[in-house]
């Protein structure tokens, strides 16, 4: 056991959270002094030498606290675990140990054979709420998920938001619901056999209800990032702002028996340490790991295609599981949509999906035209399985200017030849909510910030942002108003009729199909055979046993096919297997089995 990773687990027990202590700590480096304000009654705290304040004080649960700084304030808990009134209230208290677990000896599916399902929590279901999300489990089940990925619940300003401008990491939103029905949530999909992943943001914190810079180094000059000053993990003071950091992370695994954490944009932690924040988590979580025998695991967003991310660190990397790629995406949608601009400008032909196939990153040190320089590093022996991929995410549909979806683009065929190309791929596929029936509602970006002036300033920085690109202005969602959000909600009812039925049967089918045959699920990326014929628009997949043949082209295509082969599943009542060859309509896909002993595995 790490001695410094066992320490840091400690220290977390000692101070994350001021969960029903009897001495209450906060950092204040920035403070000559500190009070505990409880249900409006001041108590005086005593400095360390690190700059930790502390007051002997028994509170109960529910009881509502703050810290007064200089006689400024009262403002709310930096680790506080509940914010009952939004983001610029009071503190809540909260018995972590309260809640009764059912799920006792729960282990997770591996990543490595999973089919991933990211939600969000606010447009998921009427309700909106964590506990409303649990009347649609049984959905995720029978359409074969393994773990599902929840957007960021952290608390944020408003009523209504994606997450990603969190400033209480420690707090569950309490729009969505209390910290214990966050936690029935998780124990509900555990029962149902569904891992379950949080996407927690530890680049940036939101502009409203960012208290942290009153009490600390929280932020650096020494670094900028696309919304401001860095997080500090460098500077003076990182140390306790890095400890703060991991503290929130084993606090959602060990209270709230998350599975494992998305970490949002880690190109964006800007870290010249000697031993990266990175590494630092993934060693703590690690011993935590050890500490409660239950697996966990750790997936980075990342636009670096740098493999140091999943590197081992006793080769130098950062010891994570798994990282996004959006290669694999951006080749895909370029070439089912045809549309080149911005970091489409990279991608358009059959052979960029095909390398994406082959070796993982498509750019992996070529010159990019979109950013101007060469990008990224060859993947080496890192499988598959360390890769999530995806055809949709809320990223590349919600910052579209008006948040179409992938069937909203391109044709019914050719949403059902994205859809095969995801499930029988080498990497670890992700399905966005709705994306499994073709939901006819956009994912756009929304809002619900109560300062007016901010407000207005997120309105409008959207109209300029996409004016830029020829969008009309007045066409573009104002993430402001609630009918942005509303127009957002899944829309249950579709699910039983055409053509939203058909695909969600077509996507059960795929993940069925992924689950019976193993060679579709074998990591070893480099054993697929990848044919490309760009100018007739076919693509040729041999996994194993399994050939995908797609047609992407005009007119109808013959693709070989082995002695004995079978069609397995086939996306037009026109594809035939005739004469050892498949013959595809335009748009048009097919998997084919030549080998009926790959079957359940």
């Amino acid at each position: 056991m790490n001695p410094r990773s066992a320490k840091a687990v400690d220290v977390l027990a000692e101070v994350s959270g001021n969960s029903l202590a009897e001495t209450y700590r906060v950092w204040a480096p920035r403070a000559d002094s500190v009070a505990l304000e409880v249900n409006g009654e001041p108590c005086h705290m005593h400095r360390d030498d690190r700059a930790w304040w502390a007051a002997d004080r028994r509170m109960r649960p529910g009881d509502l606290y703050g810290f007064v700084l200089d006689g400024r304030g009262p403002f709310p808990d930096p680790r506080s675990r509940r914010q009952p009134s939004g983001v610029h209230g009071p503190s809540e208290v909260v018995d972590d140990a309260r809640y009764q677990w059912t799920e006792t000896r729960w282990q997770p599916p591996p990543l490595s054979a999973g089919v991933l399902y990211e939600l969000h929590l606010g447009t998921f279901t009427e309700a909106g709420t964590f506990l409303g999300a649990i009347e649609r489990l049984p959905h995720l089940v029978d359409l074969g998920i393994t773990h599902v990925e929840l957007m960021p619940v952290a608390e944020y300003p408003g009523n209504r938001g994606w997450g990603y401008d969190g400033v209480h990491l420690f707090a569950p939103h309490h729009g969505y619901g209390t910290p214990d029905e966050l936690k029935h949530l998780v124990d509900r999909c555990h029962a149902a056999g569904l891992a379950v992943i949080l996407d927690v943001v530890y680049n940036h914190l939101g502009p409203a209800g960012n208290y942290l810079g009153q009490y600390g180094p929280y932020f650096t000059h020494r670094h900028t990032t696309p919304w401001g000053d860095a997080i500090n993990l460098d500077d003076e003071g990182s140390e306790e702002v890095r400890r703060f950091l991991c503290d929130n992370a084993i606090m959602w695994l060990r209270d709230y028996h998350f599975d494992g954490l998305r970490l949002d944009a880690v190109h964006a932690l800007k870290d010249t340490s000697p031993r990266h924040f990175l590494a630092q988590l993934g060693a703590e979580v690690e011993t935590l790991e050890a500490m409660t025998g239950r697996h966990f695991v750790l997936i980075a967003e990342s636009d670096l295609n740098d493999p140091q991310m999943v590197r081992s660190r006793d080769a130098a990397g950062f010891g994570l599981h798994a990282q996004w790629s959006d290669d694999f995406h951006h080749a895909l949608h370029s070439v089912l949509t045809s549309e080149r601009s911005g970091y489409y400008e990279d991608f358009g032909t059959l052979d960029h999906l095909a390398q994406a196939y082959r070796e993982g990153f498509v750019y992996a040190g070529q010159y990019s035209a979109h950013r101007g320089r060469p990008h990224g590093q060859p993947a080496g022996d890192v499988p598959g399985w360390r890769f999530v991929v995806a055809t949709q995410n809320h990223d590349q549909i919600g910052n579209r200017a008006i948040g179409e979806r992938l069937a909203h683009l391109t044709s019914a065929g050719r949403v059902r030849i994205a859809a095969t190309l995801l499930l029988t791929s080498p990497f670890v596929p992700l399905l966005f909510q709705g994306e499994e029936w073709g939901a006819s509602t956009p994912f756009q970006y929304f809002t619900a910030h109560e300062d007016e002036v901010l407000g207005g300033q997120v309105s409008e920085g959207r109209r300029t942002e996409f004016a830029a690109f020829g969008w009309d202005p007045a066409s573009i969602p104002d993430p402001q108003s609630e009918g942005t959000f509303e127009d957002s909600r899944l829309r249950w009812a579709e699910l039983g009729h055409a053509p939203h039925a058909e695909l969600l049967e077509w996507h059960r089918a795929l993940i069925a199909l992924r689950r019976e045959h193993p060679s579709l699920r074998d990591g070893r990326f480099r054993d697929a055979q990848v044919t490309v014929d760009d100018s007739h628009g076919r693509l040729t997949i041999r996994r194993g046993p399994i050939l995908i043949a797609c047609n992407l082209g005009e007119e109808v295509a013959t693709v070989d096919a082995e002695a004995g082969a079978r069609l397995v599943l086939v996306s037009h009542p026109d594809v035939r297997l005739s004469d050892g060859a498949v013959h595809l309509p335009a748009d048009s896909v097919a998997v084919v089995s030549a080998d009926s002993t790959d079957g359940p595995g």
